[in-house]
């Protein structure tokens, strides 16, 4: 979804301007505000199972 096209309801301008406070909001929660605080921890999770599998492997072996 993109805020090109969406109108504030609070001040009457584009949202992507972010004229306002209420337009400001709308644009970072469209523009990365949920992405970005969901991408850390995905990452975090994922750097753990590298490192369980690498000290697996290490363990294994002769």
């Amino acid at each position: 979804m993109s805020c090109e096209h969406l109108i504030c309801a609070r001040c009457a301008g584009p949202v992507a301007d972010g004229r306002c406070p209420a337009c400001r909001a709308a644009r970072s929660d469209l523009h990365g505000g949920a992405r970005g605080g969901l991408a850390i921890p995905y990452a975090l999770a994922i750097l753990l199972a590298a490192l369980a599998v690498i000290l697996a492997i290490q363990h294994l072996a002769p």
